[in-house]
């Protein structure tokens, strides 16, 4: 407890921008999503704010950028190694704050860690090329310089991760970053990330963490001062922030939402299938991007795999995973448990058989499996982002492959069957981002390109080489001894 007083007040009721300031916008509760409890009081920033750190992140960027690579890449791995210090401190976080069990808190942490060491990585690649040229002596070059200011607007439900998927590169690469952390995570996804690169040295203005809602992200997305978004969210707001940044010219990456297919065929392992389904499915209560949102089964198989995906879902608990030994923890807040009731109880009056769950107490739904559930019904329409998994039997591959398609989105998919040979040629059909045969969608590792197809995203790309092309530009430097003496 000791610890927890300690860093409140260094950010309690503040953000950070040059150090911990007032916020102009005010103050917020961080609240436990498991029972209420107050955890803390962060500030929440205004347009004022924005404005702010904006200028003051531009004109930090310049000198930023001008120092070696390596000391930039140095920062990042201390704050890494800040981080790994502190694991348990942000995994006790992101119990509290985000409602996830243990287990997701030190998961998230340690890929965090990894993803930090890699984008620390990118520093020392190739910053260009060079282009024959069809004019004599002429040296043509192509070098990725910073795009500027990247203003990062992240989710609630993997802060941390999310957050520093876009940071970390931004920075190496010699930007500077303006994050916005969601109010209801605003310590696990922002003042925590604050204090690390501070601590790892970090020159000031380089960095700033300003929580905030609706005002302080359109502040963002609107300033000149800001030269590329870099948005994780819900597809209706990308679309927004899409077509305002295009209107601007300005640079944006959108990872937005998804209804991800899970198809298993009559060959598949049937036991693997289901528990691959469950933990792609039920995981942090199903508030994941990537979660398995609808399940296309093989009429064949469909019984058995149901009552296999029926019987793990039953035997999950749910409860405080601050108190209790869980599997799932409470949903966010109390809108999300409406959204997800009210698609689970519309499905059931359509004629979907409830499986397993289907019911809550609080903000803690059971995991759920539906039967019979057929693409005319909102649960397989849209978004859950709950513990629901929705069963729909199909006939054929090709059936298969159309209902998966017929979605607007397109970030991941999971097939299940034991020719590799066919979920290869399945996955060639898909219009998805991401395809994990004989797995499950829930899949990141920090060196893979990662991102989504059609209302998923904007076919940008996170990790790996696909960063440098995110938070870089593209400049064409050509020369030649001697002026051309052209005819006029």
């Amino acid at each position: 407890m000791q610890q927890e007083r300690r860093e409140a007040s260094i950010w309690s009721g503040k953000v950070f921008s040059s150090g911990w300031v007032e916020a102009r916008g005010g103050v917020c509760d961080v609240t436990d999503p498991s029972n209420g409890d107050l955890l803390g009081v962060t500030g929440i920033a205004n347009g004022e704010d924005v404005a702010a750190a904006a200028q003051t992140a531009r004109r930090a960027q310049k000198g930023w950028a001008a120092i070696p690579f390596s000391e930039r890449a140095e920062i990042v791995r201390k704050a890494a190694e800040k981080l790994k210090e502190r694991e348990n401190e942000f995994a006790d976080w992101n119990v509290r704050e985000c409602g996830a069990i243990r287990q997701k808190g030190l998961w998230e942490a340690g890929i965090t860690y990894q993803q930090m060491h890699q984008a620390a990585s990118l520093a020392f690649l190739p910053d260009g090329t060079s282009f024959p040229s069809a004019v004599a002596g002429r040296l043509n070059l192509c070098q990725r310089v910073p795009v500027g200011v990247v203003g990062v607007i992240a989710p609630w439900n993997f802060p941390l991760f999310l957050s520093m998927r876009s940071v970390a590169p931004a920075l190496v690469l010699g930007n500077a970053v303006v994050l916005k952390p969601d109010p209801q995570t605003a310590i696990t996804g922002g003042a925590l990330i604050a204090e690390i690169f501070s601590e790892a040295g970090l020159p000031d203005g380089v960095l700033h963490v300003l929580p905030g809602g609706a005002e302080a992200g359109e502040s963002m997305v609107a300033s000149p001062e800001i030269d590329m978004i870099s948005f994780t969210g819900s597809t209706q707001v990308g679309r927004l922030i899409g077509e305002k940044c295009g209107g601007m010219l300005k640079k944006v990456a959108l990872e937005l939402g998804g209804n991800n297919v899970h198809i298993v065929l009559p060959d598949a392992d049937l036991d693997g299938a289901a528990s691959c389904a469950a933990w792609g499915t039920f995981l942090h209560q199903g508030q994941v991007c990537m979660a398995a949102g609808r399940h296309l089964v093989h009429r064949d198989i469909a019984q058995e795999y149901a009552e296999k995906l029926a019987l793990r879902a039953r035997n999950l608990v749910v409860g405080d995973p601050k108190t209790d030994q869980v599997h799932l923890g409470p949903l966010i807040n109390d809108k999300q448990v409406a959204h997800v009731h009210a698609l689970v109880e519309s499905a059931q009056k359509a004629g979907a058989k409830i499986l397993a769950g289907g019911a809550y107490q609080d903000r803690y739904y059971q995991a759920t499996v539906l039967m019979d559930v057929t693409p005319k019904m909102d649960v397989f329409k849209l978004e859950t982002f709950g513990p629901v998994a929705p069963i729909t039997v199909v006939d054929s591959v090709e059936e298969a492959i159309e209902l998966a398609n017929s979605s607007e989105y397109g970030l991941a998919a999971s097939i299940h069957t034991k020719s590799l040979a066919t979920g290869l040629e399945i996955a060639r059909n898909l219009k998805t981002g991401m395809v994990h045969i004989n797995d499950q969608p829930i899949n990141c590792e920090p060196h893979v390109p990662f991102g989504g197809m059609g209302a998923s995203g904007s076919s940008g790309r996170f990790g790996g080489l696909a960063s440098i092309d995110e938070f870089t530009q593209s400049q064409w430097i050509s020369m030649v001894e001697k002026p051309s003496i052209y005819p006029f």
